[in-house]
C-alpha cells in the first residue's frame, strides 16, 4: 500500500485556560492556568470516493485507525486490499480517502446497498440489526497464561499511556506478550477507535495477536468482542466489566475474556482453559 499523504495534524494533545477551584472558591493559582486535555475531531472513512462512517476520534496513528477500521468492519481482508490511502484536512474534520480495489469495492457496495434504507437514514430496519449482530469468526489461538500474567500485563498500561496521563480523558488498547512485554499501544478519546488502531498498527506491522492478552482499558461491550475476534485475539482482559452480550459473544468466538482486571486479580467470563495457575503453568 502506498505511503499516505503527510501534512500538519492537530495535535492529539490541547492546553486549554481553565479556573481550578477547590471547595467553593477558586484556587491561588499554584496549579497555573491551563490544562492539558485531548483534541476530539471527526473523521470520515471513505472507499473509492463513497463515504462510510463518520467517528469522532483523536486526531493520532491515522493510518493505523483507518487500516484497523477496514479490517475490523470486514471492508477489506488484509491491509494490501488498500491501494492507496490518502489523509485530507478539511475545515470540518479529517477524510481518510481510501481505494480499494475491484473486489473488495464491488462486495463494499453492495454491502452499503443492502443496508441503505428506503428514506435514504443508512442503517435501518432488520438488516441494520442483523448487521450489528452478524456472525464473528472462531478464534483458535491455543495460548495458555498464568494468572500472574494477567496481572503483569495490565500493570504494564498505566507507564504506557502517554496522553492518558497528560489528559486523564482518554482510553488504551494495548497488546502483550509474556516473553516481550507490551508489544503495541494506541489510545483515543473513543475506546473502539483505540482497539482500531492496535488492530491497524498490528497489521501494519505484520503482527497477529494470538501468543499474548489484547488489554482495554474500558468496559468491555460487544462491539469490542466483535473487533476483537477479527484480530484473532483468544485472550481480552479489560478493567472493567463485560456486558451480558459480550460475554455471549465472547464464549461463542472462543474467546478468553477476562474482565475487572486490577492489581490483586480478576474475573474470567469465558473459556477460562487459558488461564492457568502457576504450578500448571511450570509443568
Amino acid at each position: 500500500m502506498p505511503d499516505s499523504s503527510s501534512f500538519d495534524i492537530l495535535s492529539a494533545v490541547c492546553r486549554v485556560p481553565r479556573a481550578a477551584w477547590h471547595a467553593d472558591a477558586p484556587g491561588d493559582g499554584s496549579l497555573g492556568d491551563a490544562r492539558l486535555v485531548p483534541e476530539e475531531t471527526a473523521v470520515a472513512f471513505t472507499y473509492n470516493r463513497a463515504t462510510h462512517a463518520v467517528m469522532m476520534a483523536s486526531p493520532a496513528d491515522l493510518e493505523d485507525f483507518a487500516i484497523g477500521f477496514s479490517l475490523n468492519e470486514g471492508v477489506v481482508e488484509t491491509p494490501t486490499d488498500i491501494e492507496e490511502l490518502e489523509i485530507v484536512r478539511r475545515d470540518s474534520g479529517i477524510e481518510l480517502r481510501m481505494w480499494i480495489g475491484h473486489a473488495q469495492g464491488t462486495a463494499f457496495y453492495e454491502r452499503r446497498r443492502h443496508l441503505a434504507g428506503p428514506t435514504g437514514c443508512g442503517l435501518c430496519g432488520v438488516e441494520s440489526l442483523a448487521e450489528a449482530m452478524r456472525a464473528v469468526p472462531r478464534v483458535t489461538g491455543d495460548v495458555r497464561l498464568p494468572g500472574a500474567a494477567i496481572r503483569r500485563a495490565m500493570a504494564a498500561l498505566p507507564a504506557a499511556q502517554t496522553v492518558h496521563r497528560q489528559t486523564r480523558a482518554v482510553h488504551g488498547a494495548a497488546y502483550w506478550e509474556p516473553e516481550t512485554g507490551l508489544i503495541e499501544l494506541r489510545e483515543d478519546v473513543g475506546r473502539h477507535n483505540a482497539l482500531d488502531k492496535l488492530a491497524g498498527a498490528l497489521a501494519r506491522a505484520g503482527l497477529s495477536p494470538t501468543r499474548g492478552v489484547v488489554l482495554l482499558t474500558s468496559r468491555v461491550s460487544v462491539e469490542m468482542i466483535q473487533k476483537a475476534a477479527r484480530m484473532g485475539a483468544p485472550v481480552v482482559a479489560a478493567v472493567s466489566a463485560p456486558t451480558a452480550l459480550a460475554i455471549r459473544v465472547a464464549d461463542a468466538a472462543g474467546i478468553t475474556l477476562i474482565g475487572v482486571a486490577r492489581d490483586d486479580g480478576f474475573e474470567v467470563f469465558s473459556h477460562g482453559y487459558r488461564v492457568t495457575t502457576a504450578a500448571a503453568a511450570a509443568g
